[in-house]
């Protein structure tokens, strides 16, 4: 098929290769523009695009496609099937009627269980024990579209990001059979009185609040990590936990119980195992302990 991929994060890019291997004519790539990053805010293509230019595939970088020029010249790429993974831009009614076969989505949920644009992360820290992808003929609303084929996998104490990338290699090989089945396929409407929903991750969600119960927290670290990272203040400074256990012991809300930062929580206590100080690499708390050990009583804010 003549395909117009669109994409923009690691989590696409093994959707845009399985195609390539899998005989494809990707005709183009739409990505979002480079973003600054880094100390030197410097413009940094993301991953899709850096992908896509290596294997000689055109690069595309609206900033919007509701324009006229920008649907125009999607068309003049004549795509049979335009293939959309965590793209990050709306794709108007326009462009929806571009491709002869319509525009299929790689949703990194269960649908419709967590529409949205965080549905990995608010499954883990919701503590679904199940999750997965879903292949949908995208329609207007926001992940409303009719369901075309579902893989499953456990979560289990998966972090984000480890569970992002198992994801992305699910939702590669899904995709590639879709494609291969689309004319026999009969698209399933989705239950929205199932939907639930998965806004993105809010800047005052990562902060740690030792009042809740362990279990919540070590899912939210789970969910937050690698990024943006689950967090708690120490001597003024953030301090981010990647990696954590629930340990079965009482005392003070954001109290340490031990001089291994066992710190107690509303229910039960927490102990981190893999931190992260601003500006510098995770490291295993012993290692961060050795450099600033943190005595039994101290107040964790």
């Amino acid at each position: 098929m003549r395909i117009v991929f669109m994409g923009t994060p690691a989590f696409a890019v093994p959707t845009l290769t399985t195609l390539v291997e899998a005989g494809h004519d990707v005709v183009a790539a739409y990505t979002q523009p480079p973003r600054p990053s880094g100390r030197g805010k410097r413009l940094q293509p993301g991953a899709v695009q850096q992908a896509a230019e290596a294997m000689g595939i055109p690069v595309r970088c609206p900033v919007s496609l509701k324009g006229e020029d920008a649907q125009a010249e999607l068309a003049g790429f004549a795509p049979d099937v335009a293939v959309v993974a965590a793209y990050g831009l709306i794709l108007p009614q326009a462009v929806l009627d571009i491709p002869s076969l319509g525009c299929l989505n790689v949703h990194a949920s269960l649908l419709p269980k967590w529409r949205g644009a965080a549905p990995i992360q608010r499954a883990i820290m919701a503590g679904a024990p199940v999750t997965g992808i879903t292949i949908m003929r995208m329609e207007a609303g926001l992940d409303t579209g009719p369901m075309l084929a579902t893989a499953r996998t456990p979560v289990d104490d998966k972090t984000a990001g480890e569970l992002t990338a198992e994801l992305a290699e699910i939702g590669a090989q899904l995709m590639v059979s879709v494609l291969a089945e689309l004319p026999q396929l009969q698209a399933v409407p989705q239950d929205d009185a199932e939907a639930s929903h998965a806004p993105k991750i809010a800047k005052s969600e990562a902060r740690i609040d030792w009042s809740g119960d362990a279990e919540a927290i070590e899912r939210q670290v789970r969910g937050l990590a690698p990024f943006p990272g689950a967090w708690f203040e120490l001597d003024g400074e953030r301090v981010k936990v990647l990696k954590a256990r629930v340990v079965a012991r009482e005392g003070k809300a954001g109290t340490t119980l031990d001089d291994t930062l066992t710190i107690a929580c509303g229910y039960a206590a927490l102990q981190p195992l893999r931190v992260q100080r601003a500006g510098k690499p995770a490291m295993d708390v012993a290692d961060f302990l050795r450099g600033k050990p943190i005595p039994a009583g101290t107040s964790i804010g």
